[in-house]
């Protein structure tokens, strides 16, 4: 900036505008940004802009006026599903003689948007209404105390743009599992244990079943599930 300085003090009667990359203090940022550093400072003041007409900042995905003449545009999309109630868009400003006389949002348009739904897989599935969020990026968070079986390819049938899923169910018991060593238990016993530490309540008896017939068929001896170790 000092050299910017300079440059205005060579010249009589203009108006300065300063385009910056930066984290810029009184700013906040969203979850899709990474943090950045100036010169080794991770937040710039905003009295380094003093006697600037206007200044665009770019690096934060929001909106945001921390002075009248500092501002951020955000970015044109969301980036990242935190950002799904955002409005995105561009400053139109104005300058008169002395500064900005004027600044107005102008929203972008928004060719798909983020959409966050929570619920069991089943009524996701029912919406009453085909249309609802068939164009959308759309993440799921499912609250099935099991998991369902194929849930993200049922998921993008019904909508076709889904990106994320995860789980939180309702209802389940954490499973608390000692499992400090496999050395010495069988692999049916091991995969059992994963299957409910991963949903939070033990498998079925037919999915013990098949369990164990996979790991019999990975065994050197097919009529024997070797505990780990001993094979």
């Amino acid at each position: 900036m000092r050299r910017v300085r300079a440059d205005l003090d060579k010249r009589a009667h203009t108006r300065s505008v300063v385009l910056a990359h930066a984290f810029v203090a009184g700013a906040q940022p969203s979850e899709s940004e990474r943090d950045i550093s100036v010169g080794g400072v991770s937040r710039v003041p905003t009295g380094i802009f003093d006697d600037i007409d206007y200044v665009a900042l770019g690096h934060l995905h929001g909106r945001h006026v921390l002075e009248d003449h500092i501002r951020y545009s955000g970015s044109p999309l969301a980036y990242s599903f935190g950002e799904s109630d955002r409005v995105k868009g561009s400053w139109l400003v104005d300058l008169g003689p002395t500064g900005v006389s004027a600044a107005h949002f102008i929203e972008a348009p928004v060719p798909r948007r983020l959409v966050r739904l929570t619920g069991d897989l089943e009524t996701l599935l029912s919406d009453p209404d085909p249309d609802r969020h068939e164009h959308d990026w759309v993440r799921v968070t499912l609250t099935d105390a099991l998991r369902p079986a194929r849930a993200m390819e049922r998921l993008r049938r019904r909508f076709e743009h889904t990106l994320v899923l995860s789980f939180a169910p309702t209802g389940a018991t954490p499973v608390q599992l000692p499992i400090a060593s496999v050395v010495g238990r069988r692999d049916h016993e091991i995969a059992l244990d994963f299957v409910a530490e991963l949903r939070g309540v033990p498998a079925t008896s037919v999915e013990s079943d098949l369990l164990l017939e996979a790991c019999d068929a990975c065994c050197e001896d097919t009529d024997l599930d070797v505990p780990v170790g001993e094979a």
